[in-house]
């Protein structure tokens, strides 16, 4: 995040370079194949069609290879749509360091988009993505718990 110290006559150029959150923008980017006129609309097919990437792409493979502990696991992770529509700095943060790499390489995977505006121009938007999974204990694990609760 950048923060920068100014006075009034500044405010207009700091306004047009400023980032704006995916929340808030005026006119959201819209993911190649949304269509309509309406913000909310646009919104949901965006955050339906990002959702469907990530899930389809993400290698659940690498998580079975980590031997996590059965639970809930997110990841992160945040992104910004450039003013030209391009998926850029794109950061994320986890449990284990494998799980932001892998969610990196497929946020990367989005296509472009057209970009959002606010006030009529172009401008980058920034976009937080939670990827939420469980990790279900084996069936030996169950097999064990079991034995030991009936042991109890």
């Amino acid at each position: 995040m950048n923060l920068f110290a100014q006075n009034e006559s500044d405010t207009s150029t700091i306004t047009k370079e400023a980032d704006v959150p995916f929340a808030t923008i005026e006119n959201v980017p819209v993911f190649p194949g949304c269509e309509g006129s309406d913000n909310m609309i646009l919104k949901k097919c965006m955050s339906d069609n990002i959702a469907r990437v990530v899930s389809e792409n993400f290698d659940m493979k690498l998580v079975k290879s980590l031997d996590l502990k059965p639970r809930k696991y997110r990841i992160a992770v945040q992104f910004k749509i450039d003013k030209t529509g391009n998926v850029v700095d794109i950061r994320s943060r986890a449990d284990h360091e494998m799980l932001e790499a892998e969610a990196i390489r497929v946020v990367s995977l989005l296509p472009q988009m057209r970009p959002g505006k606010q006030r009529g121009q172009e401008v980058g938007v920034l976009y937080a993505l939670p990827i939420i999974f469980e990790v279900e204990p084996s069936a030996k694990a169950e097999r064990r718990l079991k034995r030991k609760k009936s042991g109890d």
